[in-house]
């Protein structure tokens, strides 16, 4: 099982290698190329940096974004978006202005609201709560390093910072976490473990 580890500039690859790894995966590609995606069992998309930077860099690859949308989008191949990554999988983005995301999953990104006494961006280990049910998602405590959120349909957990904050979002196939799994420790390689072995 091929699990392509799509690498456009805006994410921690190294550890999210060796997170996967720990949690099982025999064959990891790392990879800029859209043929490796198309012919990939699991996608993982990271990220980190601002939405606008990291959606810049996704459309830089010549047939990435086609090539997602065939694998994953359409023909059902099992995907994770991690932090920018899941932000990316919205209709859109305000950071840095307003911005076009992939418009996988219905939803904007923007700003965590402040409020006295509340630090942004949401940094450290907090707990995530699922919303309803899903076969990835159990409660725990997690590493979340953001300062935009994301809000729309189908949320599947959330976490608290000065309100609900939401930690992850799916549908089908398609999954994505705000939290860092390759920084939650035992929490973030189970999930991992889980997505490895999800047959959606």
């Amino acid at each position: 099982m091929t699990t392509a580890l799509i690498d456009y500039g805006a994410g921690n690859l190294h550890s999210v290698h060796n997170a996967l790894k720990a949690a099982g995966a025999r064959d990891i590609i790392v990879t800029a190329d859209p043929d490796a995606v198309t012919r990939a069992d699991r996608i993982v998309l990271p990220g980190v940096g601002a939405f606008a930077a990291c959606r810049d860099g996704l459309a830089a690859l010549p047939g990435m974004i086609e090539a997602m949308e065939t694998r994953a989008l359409h023909g059902g191949v099992p995907f994770l978006g991690i932090c920018v990554g899941m932000q990316l999988m919205a209709d859109h983005g305000e950071e840095m202005g307003e911005h076009r995301g992939l418009g996988w999953i219905s939803g904007r990104v923007a700003r965590i609201a402040s409020a006295p006494g509340l630090r942004i961006p949401h940094m450290g280990w907090n707990d995530v709560v699922p919303a309803r049910p899903h076969p990835l998602i159990d409660p725990g405590e997690a590493y979340f390093l953001h300062g935009y959120a994301f809000s729309g349909d189908h949320v599947l957990a959330t976490t608290d910072h000065g309100g609900p904050v939401t930690a992850a979002i799916g549908r089908d196939n398609l999954i994505g976490i705000q939290f860092h799994p390759e920084k939650s420790q035992r929490y973030g390689i189970a999930l991992l473990e889980r997505f490895l072995a999800w047959r959606p």
